[in-house]
């Protein structure tokens, strides 16, 4: 399967027509369909559904754009580093991020090196664990910041020296907000609304809640927090999430109570064990080494 084919696929998958995408490719209607009909004759599958006014995608299209926007953005991230100037450093840093406004400490290592390597840019993309670990896997991220995951053994890891509160985002007006931290019992019957990681792990919030997370009433679940935030300010419920992602001014319709007794939400670094960095990541992990490796650790490279 050509990289150029594969490029083809998903300009038609984007612009839902042959023509359009012909015209976007510089190439004729006929060329197009024909390399297109190639590709699924090789494959065995029907791709397209082709209709009147539009094309739309199979089962089978939607997972090989899937596949197919992963290898060609691995493909053109290869590209990008192996053309890189030897004398000027520069090229993307790829990081994918949790909702953590311990991401801003992150970003400073990134403002430091910036004032050195100008050149160097940053990629970020925002996801759960599920998701960063993912991408980790199949080299489409150099870097992932996570909050207090479990099972990375096979990763490198730097822990960081900033956490975050656990803590419950909810109207003003409500009942909750009359008290300055929240107990388990608070929420046992209230319509929460959790993050999917959350949803899925269970642990963490299912210890400190004291309840089995299947009799609570969860209304909804979230992958991002600003969507579940209108939720909360729309009036369904209660936000169980980190502090600071929302801002709560005095004057707003919204505010952020902590967790009593709840742990604080770690933050870590990691990426693949063995992992080949660009000349960008690798300075980057050196700087946030720089910044985050603690004083005892680093005195006793040095006595070495």
């Amino acid at each position: 399967m050509e990289i150029r084919v594969l490029r083809y696929f998903l300009a038609v998958a984007r612009e839902q027509s042959i023509s359009g995408a012909a015209e976007l490719l510089h190439l004729s209607q006929p060329t197009l369909s024909r390399q297109l009909m190639d590709m699924e004759e090789a494959l065995g599958k029907k791709l397209f559904i082709r209709g009147n006014r539009r094309i739309t995608l199979t089962e089978e299209g939607m997972f090989l754009r899937k596949r197919a926007e992963e290898i060609i953005d691995l493909v053109d991230r290869t590209e990008t580093e192996i053309a890189d100037s030897d004398d000027i450093i520069s090229g993307y840093v790829y990081i994918g991020a949790g909702e953590t406004d311990g991401f801003r400490v992150l970003m400073s290592a990134a403002k430091s090196l910036q004032a050195d390597y100008p050149a160097i840019r940053y990629h970020i993309t925002s996801g759960n664990a599920e998701d960063v670990l993912e991408k980790l896997e199949k080299g489409l991220l150099d870097f992932g910041l996570l909050i207090a995951p479990t099972g990375i053994e096979k990763y490198e890891s730097l822990p960081l020296s900033v956490t975050d509160t656990w803590g419950v985002l909810m109207r003003r007006d409500s009942p909750l907000a009359a008290k300055k931290e929240i107990e388990p019992q608070d929420l046992w019957d209230k319509p929460l609304l959790i993050s999917r990681q959350l949803f899925t792990e269970k642990k963490g919030l299912s210890s400190w809640i004291r309840q089995d997370m299947d009799k609570l009433h969860i209304i909804s679940t979230h992958n991002l927090i600003y969507n579940a935030s209108v939720m909360v300010e729309e009036g369904f419920g209660y936000a169980v999430t980190l502090d600071k992602l929302i801002k709560t001014q005095e004057n707003g319709s919204l505010c952020f109570r902590p967790l009593k007794g709840a742990d604080k939400a770690e933050l870590v670094v990691v990426w693949k064990k063995y992992q080949v960095f660009s000349k960008a990541a690798e300075l980057f992990l050196k700087r946030l080494k720089e910044i985050f490796t603690p004083k005892d650790e680093k005195e006793n490279k040095t006595n070495r």
